[in-house]
């Protein structure tokens, strides 16, 4: 089967986020230095183009050949949903453990930041 030239878009574009999708879930909470911003960065963009391609594609008109990529993509986005969530919770926890901490060290008996801003002394 030949593609025209919105087909050839429409692949070339699911190519590219299941290649995002596949490193950013394989990467994402295992390789710490790994670029999420830079991966959803690129997510963002292909499901943008992916967009633009659907709106100028009528329902009748688009590929059926694509329909199990399409399930097979949305599979991918439902397991990196689930894995950006956890690592949001993750960076989350840690934030909360340091904001703990900054506030444990500045209960320590020594002036607060607002006391010392206001002048107030124990």
């Amino acid at each position: 089967m030949e593609m025209n030239g919105t087909e050839l878009r429409i692949s070339g574009v699911l190519g590219r986020l299941e290649n995002v999708l596949a490193n950013e879930n394989a990467l994402i909470g295992a390789d710490v230095n790994f670029d999420i911003k830079a991966s959803n960065a690129r997510k963002s963009r292909c499901l943008y183009e992916l967009n633009l391609l659907f709106k100028s594609t009528r329902p009748d008109e688009f590929p059926p050949a694509f329909r199990s990529r399409l399930e097979a993509l949305r599979a991918m986005l439902d397991v990196n949903a689930v894995r950006v969530r956890a690592h949001l919770e993750a960076v989350r926890g840690v934030t909360d453990l340091l904001n703990d901490a900054v506030q444990a060290a500045e209960a320590d008996g020594t002036y607060s930041m607002e006391q010392f801003r206001y002048g107030a002394h124990p």
